[in-house]
């Protein structure tokens, strides 16, 4: 397989698209295998346009993870110094 391939394949698996979006999934897959086999620039960039497209509503469709970002850092770090100290 390509790189762009490979890379949608992570993406895919990591936003749990066979649970949200299997045939969007596919669709993906089968777009970033068209941009690793294409030859003309032009045939590259209108697959690619396409790629975008339904990653984004892959993205879209996908559930939300409940990793946190600074700030619920932040906010653990204060309930956690509340409660020692």
């Amino acid at each position: 397989m390509g790189a762009v391939t490979d890379a949608t394949r992570e993406e895919l698996i990591k936003l749990r698209s066979d649970e949200t979006a299997p045939g969007l999934a596919q669709l993906a897959l089968d777009l970033a295998r068209a941009i690793d086999e294409a030859e003309a620039p032009t045939a590259k960039a209108a697959v690619a346009r396409e790629l975008r497209g339904v990653m984004a509503d892959v993205r879209r469709l996908a559930p939300v993870e409940e990793e946190g970002d600074a700030l619920d850092d932040l906010a653990r770090r204060r309930e956690a110094r509340r409660r020692t100290g």
